[in-house]
């Protein structure tokens, strides 16, 4: 039932990964700037009610569904558990990690997700060859020494925090790798917009319910007013939410999913080039190295197949 779809073209599913990876990269920039204007609950809930509104458009159009009502009860039971796992547990735990560890190590962390997506996709019959976890670990490899150049500013070093955070880090990884495998097993052959927008609304449903239980309200209606941040929101929500998840899940049906989790997560490395142009950051020789050996894995998960 949970068998590998016949690519459209070859290396299609890395490419949608590619894709996602970059969509991802331009969403960081625009996501971080929106969260330090208008907190980080009120983007969440506001990028996805955006991206709700930009898949039923979507459904209206291309599937004479805005809403996925087509969708069956097993790809709504395991859709709506990724979305909680994937959108809610794995973006809250990562935020606040951030304050305990900052970045440099959380996204290191992070790098655990792609293995548990991997191992955990074994459970649903998806194998992967011994040149598939080669180009995993390597990509992986590179990914984690970029990641872990930069030293984080202004984060306290306490025991107790760092140890919060790591734990936070973990189960965001968790979060993430088992929410990747199960978007895989409830997708099936359903309609990767729908099945994206199954997930978008358990986790605006999420948010909503967090923000109001968090006394949150106000800041809500705080962001809705600050233009600026508004027009980041929605970018975010497009380029990530709406297009990116939509290609990781397109990924999804043509290669395992811990080569989808592996090479969408090189965004430490795409963002290079961002830094440079756009931040006018010096780009050190490990850094390149990094993204070097981070090509290098990409480069052994594309390998010809065969004929």
């Amino acid at each position: 039932m949970n068998t590998l779809v016949s690519p459209p073209f070859p290396y299609a599913g890395e490419v949608a990964a590619l894709a996602t990876a970059l969509a991802w990269t331009a969403t960081a920039v625009f996501g971080d700037i929106a969260v330090r204007r208008v907190g980080s609950l009120a983007v969440n809930l506001l990028r996805l009610v955006s991206a709700s509104l930009a898949f039923s458009l979507y459904g209206a159009i291309a599937r004479g569904w805005p809403l996925p009502l087509d969708a069956s009860a097993h790809n709504w039971l395991w859709l709506v558990l990724s979305g909680l796992v994937g959108f809610m547990v794995c973006d809250l735990c990562l935020f606040k990690a951030f304050g305990y560890i900052g970045a440099r190590l959380s996204m290191l962390l992070m790098s655990l997700a792609p293995p548990i997506a991997a191992v955990a996709a074994l459970l649903i019959g998806q194998e992967m060859s011994l040149a598939g976890w080669i180009g995993m670990f390597v990509t992986l490899a590179g990914v984690t020494w970029v990641a872990m150049e930069r030293r984080p500013a202004g984060v306290e070093a306490d025991s107790t925090h760092r140890l919060r955070g790591v734990v936070l880090c973990v189960v965001a990884a968790v979060g993430q790798g088992t929410g990747v495998v199960m978007t895989r097993y409830g997708m099936d052959t359903y309609d990767p917009f729908a099945a994206t927008q199954i997930r978008v609304l358990t986790g605006m449903v999420g948010f909503a319910v967090l923000v109001v239980a968090s006394g949150w309200c106000g800041k809500v209606v705080e962001a809705l007013r600050d233009r600026k941040a508004m027009m980041l929101i929605v970018a975010n929500s497009l380029l990530g939410t709406f297009a990116g998840v939509t290609l990781q899940l397109i990924s999804m049906k043509y290669i395992p999913a811990g080569v989808t989790s592996t090479l969408c997560s090189i965004v430490p490395v795409t963002i290079i080039p961002l830094a440079v142009l756009i931040q006018k950051e010096r780009v050190s020789p490990r850094a390149i190295f990094g993204a070097c050996v981070a090509v290098a894995g990409i480069a052994i998960l594309m390998w010809p197949k065969g004929p």
